[in-house]
């Protein structure tokens, strides 16, 4: 991101958290806590925007990681509160408090197909059985968009490769390099490059010094992408960085909120707008 827009950014959200948040009067959702997975209510969003994560068995754990429920649930509650703050985005709400809603979907559930933004975090971990890979493939044929985040070095890479190419077989839908060139990089916010953002546990035991949580085997930021036919961007994967934890941990450290959270919003923005354009 550019100095400039990096500033003005940061400024934007330095005076959002000193004046309080639009949505319910809050600052921000932090610190570990145990939430149940909000499932779909079946109740129409269309015309909303509602984070949706999605729900997958894990094979095994990750050091720093907790499959499926990695930054759950304060990152998807931060990042809609923020988008709704630096953009004219309807997001949807819920309750008498107006609490930002977000939602995790199992990839089965009928109700995958109500919304066209779908996230995943250590998906190093994940697998798919037939019928989940199978409505994985025709959500993201027809329109869907996933990201996936927080996923770091080789073993974690070749685990999720061979379960997404369960439903986007390699042969026809390649995974490619984005370059920073792209587009997606390059919309509300000028991003001149995806930050490794490390959790902020590993910010803290490693006093800042070091951002790889693998070493040198995770030492690289990879942004990739699936496409299909008529090229649009189905599949978004940011591998050896933990975007969300920018989100999740934005109000814990305040050097870490102007390191990491500034630009990691930044990114976010841009990959939802990019998604839900086009």
């Amino acid at each position: 991101m550019s100095r400039t827009v990096s500033r003005r950014l940061a400024w934007s959200l330095v005076l959002i958290l000193i004046g309080g948040s639009a949505l319910a009067g809050q600052r921000y959702y932090g610190g570990r806590r145990r939430t149940p997975p909000r499932f779909p209510s079946g109740e129409s969003t269309h015309r909303l925007f509602t984070f949706a994560r999605g729900l997958y068995q894990s094979t095994h754990r990750e050091q720093g990681g907790q499959g499926w429920f990695t930054d759950y649930p304060d990152a998807d509650i931060n990042f809609t509160i923020r988008l709704s703050e630096l953009t004219h985005a309807p997001v949807g709400l819920v309750g008498d408090d107006d609490y930002p809603d977000h939602i995790v979907v199992q990839l089965t559930d009928p109700e995958l197909f109500n919304y066209p933004f779908l996230f995943m975090s250590d998906v190093g971990t994940a697998y798919f059985n037939a019928e989940e890979a199978g409505r994985l493939s025709a959500y993201l044929r027809k329109g869907g968009f996933l990201w996936v985040d927080d996923f770091w070095g080789p073993y974690a890479w070749d685990q999720w490769a061979t379960e997404i190419a369960k439903a986007l077989p390699p042969g026809q839908y390649p995974i490619v390099d984005i370059p920073m060139s792209d587009s997606i990089h390059h919309g509300m916010f000028d991003v001149a490059e995806v930050p490794q953002v490390p959790s902020i546990q590993h910010f803290r035991r490693s006093g800042g010094r070091t951002t790889s949580e693998r070493g040198r085997d995770s030492e690289v930021v990879h942004v990739r992408g699936i496409y299909n036919e008529q090229g649009r961007l189905m599949v978004v994967m940011t591998h050896n960085t933990d975007i969300a934890d920018g989100w999740e941990r934005e109000g814990e450290d305040y050097e870490f909120f102007y390191r990491y959270s500034v630009t990691s919003y930044a990114v976010g923005i841009n990959f939802l707008l990019h998604a839900m354009s086009r």
